[in-house]
């Protein structure tokens, strides 16, 4: 798609969408029903390197632009939506905080494990008083001991479970409102420590674990149900003053600048399920033949097939247009927040599109659309809500129209 893909992209994208054809769809049913979570696939991802496309080379990343990236989660959202979250809360949520924010210290001692995927992590802000409104995060840290003692809870986390190295968000000033919250490096074992050592991936005892981390039991989701989202408990948990990520009071700062690149990444995630529902549609009513005709010769299919494809790909320029602000170092918040508000709301679309079109078949988990309209309701409201992105484009909007 010129002018954002050059040749590399196209060769990685074509890299992915084959693994995705190969490993990934044969077992997305199967996944789904049995919310289990993809071990094998995450190992031959982190084969791959695709747990640190954006992470430079010497931090055992790929080296690549966030384009890539972009590029990795869409194609792995084409036929699952659960492998692609997890490749995309990883990236934006729990690594790239540490690499944008952290010293030269906590990126050599943290970024690695993760970049190479020989861990995953996960991201704390939500909060069961603080879910869009951010700021009211109640989780405190207070100092001891030579540095903090973590005190709270965290929920709908990604990889609560099965993560190791957190970025969690607590209040150490609670007089300074949204700047009196700072952000810390957790660790803790995966909970799943005899699969990780099966596969060879997952788990590093050399990690500083900290005491008074654990997580709760997994959450029974609507979709994404082979992705891990748990509770994560914090009691009395010391953590080292060497693992505060930045100084006191810059955690809103900083994980408000996560959240503008992790909305491009759910953008993408959101087109891949978008696409993936139109792929099978297209498909389907090309080859179903009803009144001794293709589905496909009736108008109103072909009309609305071809709306949808206009639409994903208008939904496309908006997410590569996002990264590619990204790559040159411009602003892109109200980019981020326009490609994930246009993108999770066509997926939904997309998706419910192709069950309709499917007609009774489109019900059954006989195809893929099922799953891909249960996962794509996700996209709506991770990374901030429909509603809180308007409002984030409302910003801007005033902020570029003032004198």
């Amino acid at each position: 798609m010129y002018p954002y893909l050059h040749q590399h992209h196209i060769d990685l994208q074509r890299e992915v969408r084959e693994f995705a054809l190969e490993a990934i769809a044969p077992v997305a049913r199967e996944l789904d029903e049995t919310a289990r979570f993809p071990w094998e696939n995450v190992r031959a991802m982190a084969e791959r390197g695709w747990f640190g496309v954006p992470v430079p080379r010497d931090l055992s990343g790929m080296g690549c632009d966030y384009l890539s990236y972009v590029l990795v989660v869409e194609e792995l959202a084409r036929h699952d939506a659960s492998h692609a979250i997890t490749v995309s809360a990883h990236t934006t949520l729990a690594m790239s905080p540490i690499v944008n924010f952290g010293d030269e210290d906590q990126k050599a001692r943290f970024v690695p494990p993760l970049a190479s995927g020989q861990v995953l992590g996960g991201f704390g802000l939500t909060e069961p008083g603080a879910g869009s409104d951010s700021s009211g995060t109640a989780t405190r840290a207070v100092r001891a001991r030579g540095g903090y003692s973590i005190t709270g809870s965290k929920i709908f986390i990604t990889h609560g479970g099965v993560g190791e190295i957190f970025v969690v968000t607590a209040v150490t000033d609670a007089e300074a409102g949204s700047r009196g919250i700072s952000s810390f490096i957790v660790c803790k074992p995966t909970v799943d420590v005899g699969e990780a050592r099966r596969v060879g991936v997952g788990h590093k005892p050399t990690l500083p674990y900290t005491e008074g981390v654990s997580a709760g039991a997994k959450e029974d989701k609507l979709g994404w149900r082979a992705s891990d989202t748990r509770q994560l408990f914090l009691q009395d948990a010391w953590v080292a003053e060497e693992q505060r990520l930045g100084a006191e009071g810059e955690g809103f700062t900083n994980f408000m600048k996560t959240l503008d690149a992790g909305r491009i990444g759910v953008a993408a995630l959101s087109l891949g399920i978008a696409q993936g529902a139109f792929d099978v549609a297209l498909d389907y009513t090309t080859r179903r033949r009803q009144f001794s005709r293709p589905v496909w010769d009736f108008q109103d299919i072909q009309f609305g097939l071809a709306a949808l494809a206009a639409e994903i790909e208008a939904a496309r320029h908006l997410t590569y247009h996002a990264a590619w602000l990204k790559d040159r170092g411009s602003p892109y918040g109200k980019e981020a927040s326009m490609a994930k508000l246009v993108a999770s709301e066509l997926s939904a679309k997309s998706a419910r599109r192709a069950v309709q079109f499917l007609g009774g078949v489109g019900y059954t988990s006989d195809h893929p659309v099922e799953r891909m309209m249960r996962d794509a309701k996700a996209c709506e409201i991770g990374e901030g809500t429909s509603e809180i992105q308007k409002l984030v484009i409302g910003r801007h909007l005033l902020k570029e129209a003032a004198p």
